[in-house]
């Protein structure tokens, strides 16, 4: 099948090799611009702008989408379909009509669940204990479109958006060469709209600890909220960023039933805990202070000696 690719993040990138490794003919690949990243703001090619050039891969990365120019060059490479994995837009039907067998889109969720921007993160921050990927053909909805094929997995107690993020990428993969191999045997199904939930897109603020949430409710922040925006809070006076942590029981008359929320209640070797909401505990094993590196909480321990008594609190904007 002749393809269009389309697609930004690392996530995109091993669903680009299986349809290469497939034998399909992958005619062009478009993805975001170039863009300043990291401390310095050097310019940036994505992930999938590097995974088609070592592929000797002709790359498009058009400001807008919508634009004549772009509607002609799409149509230019006569492809069958596109292939749309995270690339970051939503595609306007001038673009999706140009495909004779349409755009079929990886997205990692069982919709109609968790239709938006991030998927994998808020199905861990809210608990489920399964998701999986679904190909659907798109509309021009925010993945309303009708399903093809669906993939299952669980998610770990203690899986990090980032760990399941590199997990669905390749059952992504997977499910999009299933899909394009038995195509003209699916029927696509409607979504049931009235099941369906959203994950909007991350905001900085969203990672800003709230201690009168439950221990469990931090805990699935700080899994899901990687790689962005992380879970902060301010210690002396600092942010403290934290990495790893789990909901806990209390040690034994080690936290008084007047603790304040955000008390740091026991100091151990390896790990420090919390006061939460309801009396629940956060148990916390990885931190990164303000303008350091990640270091396990035995260093921090070791180095700035937080106390039994110290409180945590909200990062002031």
């Amino acid at each position: 099948m002749k393809i269009v690719f389309m697609g930004t993040p690392e996530a995109a990138v091993p669903t680009l090799l299986r349809l290469l490794a497939d034998g399909h003919e992958v005619v062009a690949v478009y993805t975001q611009p170039d863009r300043p990243s990291g401390r310095g703001n050097k310019i940036t090619m994505s992930p999938v702008k590097l995974a088609a050039l070592a592929n000797d891969l002709p790359v498009f990365q058009p400001v807008k989408i919508r634009s004549q120019e772009t509607l002609d060059t799409m149509r230019s490479h006569q492809a069958d379909a596109a292939v749309v994995v995270a690339y970051g837009r939503i595609l306007p039907p001038a673009v999706l009509e140009i495909f004779p067998k349409g755009a079929i889109n990886v997205h990692f969720s069982l919709l109609p669940k968790y239709r938006g921007a991030a998927p994998v993160n808020w199905a861990i921050v809210n608990g489920e204990k399964e998701t999986g990927v679904t190909t659907m053909l798109m509309d021009e909805g925010l993945d309303t479109g009708a399903i093809l094929l669906t993939s299952r997995t669980e998610i770990g107690e203690e899986e990090t958006a980032v760990e399941l993020m590199s997990r669905l990428s390749q059952d992504g993969a997977e499910l999009l060469s299933e899909t394009l191999g038995t195509f003209d045997h699916i029927t696509p199904r409607s979504q049931d709209n009235d099941a369906a939930t959203y994950a909007p897109l991350l905001k900085k603020e969203f990672g800003n600890i709230d201690w009168s949430e439950s221990a469990n409710a931090i805990s699935g922040k700080v899994q899901g909220f990687q790689p962005f925006p992380t879970t902060f809070t301010a210690f002396r006076g600092k942010k403290l960023t934290i990495w790893s942590a789990k909901a806990v029981g209390p040690q034994d008359g080690s936290i008084p039933e007047s603790a304040p929320i955000g008390t740091i209640a026991f100091v151990g070797k390896d790990s420090f805990d919390v006061v939460c909401g309801g009396g629940t505990v956060l148990r916390i094993f990885e931190v990164q202070m303000e303008g350091r590196k990640r270091v396990s909480s035995r260093d921090l321990i070791n180095s700035a000696k937080p106390a039994a008594g110290e409180m945590l609190g909200e990062l002031a904007s």
